[in-house]
């Protein structure tokens, strides 16, 4: 069954019905949330409407794929991470959070590229493990980043706050260290984007 959208740049419409079934407008068919799941794997763009509102539950959907996805044992989001996540719903510093994640998923999926190309290139002649350990590295230093960057004002609370006077840090304080981790993240993605080139 074709996934492609008409236009090259067009995501494929798919509409849910109140009986909860998913129609892909491209095929004429109804789909299953598995059907979705595998065109997000092929790289097939799309948007989900209710079909009765016509409201964009896109994200609706694609976060039920995920439950379905860890409910399979597929797990792939830490008990932390989920906890920490949660903590930030309602949070002041939400805003950024979803502009992060998105920056270190694609840096994430770049070096998973990265690797999966040295393999194939390698794969006449001796494989480089030092370099597939290099990209793990590199790899479990961003992940390791991005949790850290979860909690960012966890730090100051062991330490005693401001400058060890035992008061607690001020929101000045803290915007002032979050925005030099950023600016630390910022600088390692990018020396990680040079040593790819």
């Amino acid at each position: 069954m074709a996934n492609k959208p008409s236009a090259e740049n067009e995501p494929v419409t798919i509409k849910k019905y109140a009986n909860r079934r998913l129609y892909n407008t491209a095929t004429s068919s109804y789909v299953t949330l598995d059907h979705l799941c595998q065109m997000v794997k092929d790289g097939v763009d799309f948007v989900v409407y209710d079909a009765k509102t016509s409201e964009d539950i896109t994200r609706a959907v694609l976060t039920q794929i995920i439950v379905e996805e860890e409910a399979k044992g597929e797990n792939l989001l830490p008990i932390s991470f989920l906890r920490q996540l949660i903590s930030f719903y309602g949070h002041g510093m939400q805003w950024m959070l979803p502009k992060y994640l998105e920056t270190m998923m694609q840096s994430f999926a770049a070096n998973q590229e990265q690797m999966t190309a040295a393999m194939q290139k390698s794969m006449g002649g001796m494989f480089g493990l030092e370099q597939l350990e290099q990209m793990g590295k590199k790899n479990m230093a961003l992940l390791e980043s991005t949790m850290r960057m979860f909690s960012p004002f966890a730090g100051q609370e062991e330490e005693g706050g401001n400058a060890g006077t035992g008061e607690p840090a001020t929101r000045a304080d803290q915007l002032d260290t979050l925005q030099k981790q950023v600016d630390l993240l910022q600088r390692r993605l990018t020396e990680l984007t040079e040593k790819k080139d």
